[in-house]
């Protein structure tokens, strides 16, 4: 019997589902914000796809998070008539599915023209550039998220106010909280191991009911995939348990927001050696390093888009709360935007520490990773290193990150280096998303304007 982490190929894709006798398979895809979007396929529908392909419509490359229908986006559309686009399923991607025994889950990709729009081919198209210049990426991403006794109905009855986070108060590192919970925290490990996303460590966090999770790192592509299905999947353990997990930046003005870290190392492709390690230099930093550093810090201000996506990110962007302000970078150092880890020819690496956990995995690895080979490529020079509490310092203007969600579209898409990197196509088109994402919120009313404001002004 063929193991679901064994398969490789179409005829592997099919002799599993023969084995397991299912007459259908669960197929999904991941849209501009990240969010799987799928369905049940039969067996014949299935077998025929993989030979052959599928179509899907493209809408949801033009609708955001809410399904409203962009109404600035170029790439799909009413005057399109929002057609079906070509999609290839990967074999490889084979998952079996957290308490639907025997069920088997493949993630697909968009190809041809919407290739240019879907983010796995973004970061795909990233991951070729850093092969053509003789390196092999490798990632592991960390999630920070909340968990609520709360359910998708109870939430909205609230009015998504007083809501109820699984455990009370401050408790970073418990033993307590996690032995309490070890049904739960079993259950979730249980799932990183039975859907192949690994988890390397789970602990809580600072804050009420909020978790941490490291995935185990992997080559970048299939490190985006298991970030991407372990967020989607969190979401239906945590519902399955009548509880609700959220990603979203930071859900509350009085605990610290959610981060999604990312951390990077390159490989020599020509012998599997680290380009980062260098024992001649401090910190071990190679001239490959160095430069990657720096292209990463460089691009960080033209890039903060597509690691914070959305209105919400830039609350969680102040001082004082562990989330960067500034494109700055250290030695073991958690105050910085970029930190740096010496260590070992296999654990040296750098901590993309921007990043908020409502970020498309693949989108945000992208850009972490294009613009580090920019640097790699342009040989550039970071600034010096931050030491000490970098929110008590004073930067470079350069080096200052834009404040919201519409002047970090505006910087993405005049950026030069970011159409370099991810081709013109989907700059514009991302972009224009997030335009809409402020837009939309300019509509509505806070509830922070209406106590404000009501009765004094």
């Amino acid at each position: 019997m063929l193991n679901a982490k064994d398969v490789k190929t179409v005829e592997d894709a099919k002799r599993i589902i023969d084995e397991r006798n299912l007459s259908h398979v669960k197929v999904g895809l991941f849209d501009i914000d990240g969010i799987m979007r799928g369905k049940y396929m039969s067996k014949e529908k299935f077998f025929s796809s993989l030979d052959s392909g599928f179509a899907f419509c493209d809408v949801v490359l033009g609708w955001d998070s809410k399904d409203q229908l962009y109404d600035n986006g170029k790439v799909t559309g009413w005057e399109t008539g929002y057609p079906d686009a070509p999609v290839r399923i990967l074999p490889h991607t084979c998952r079996d599915i957290v308490d639907e025994p025997g069920q088997l889950l493949f993630i697909a990709e968009f190809v041809d023209e919407a290739e240019k729009v879907c983010p796995r081919g973004t970061l795909r198209k990233v991951i070729e550039k850093g092969k053509a210049m003789g390196f092999d990426a490798f990632a592991a991403l960390e999630y920070e998220f909340f968990m609520f006794d709360e359910t998708p109905d109870s939430i909205r009855e609230k009015g998504f106010r007083n809501l109820k986070p699984i455990t009370p108060d401050f408790f970073g590192y418990s033993v307590i909280r996690n032995s309490v919970h070890s049904e739960l925290y079993q259950q979730i490990m249980g799932m990183g191991e039975l859907m192949d996303f690994p988890i390397e460590g789970l602990h809580t966090e600072t804050g009420p009911g909020v978790l941490e999770a490291a995935l185990a790192v992997d080559d970048a592509t299939k490190a985006a995939d298991k970030a991407a299905l372990f967020k989607t999947f969190m979401k239906v353990l945590a519902q399955r348990n009548n509880m609700m997990a959220t990603f979203m930046a930071k859900w509350s003005g009085d605990y610290p927001g959610q981060s999604g870290h990312i951390h990077l190392s390159l490989k020599n492709s020509a012998d599997g050696s680290s380009a980062f390690y260098d024992a001649n230099n401090k910190h071990n930093i190679s001239k490959v390093q160095r430069h990657f550093i720096a292209g990463q810090q460089r691009l960080m201000p033209e890039l903060l888009a597509m690691f914070a996506p959305t209105v919400n990110s830039y609350s969680r962007l102040i001082p004082g709360f562990w989330a960067p302000t500034d494109a700055t970078w250290g030695v073991e150092n958690r105050t910085t935007a970029l930190r740096v880890i010496p260590g070992s020819p296999k654990s040296q690496r750098v901590e993309y520490r921007l990043g908020s956990a409502d970020a498309n995995p693949y989108l945000a690895l992208a850009a972490a990773l294009g613009a580090g080979l920019y640097g790699i490529e342009h040989e550039l020079e970071p600034e010096a290193q931050v030491k000490g509490n970098s929110y008590e310092q004073t930067h470079s203007p350069e080096l200052a990150l834009p404040r919201t969600l519409w002047e970090s579209a505006q910087r993405l898409k005049h950026s030069a280096a970011a159409k370099d990197l991810f081709g013109e196509t989907f700059v514009e088109h991302f972009a224009a998303t997030r335009e809409w994402e402020e837009r939309e919120f300019r509509r509505h009313i806070t509830d922070w304007e209406m106590e404000r404001y009501f009765e004094i002004i």
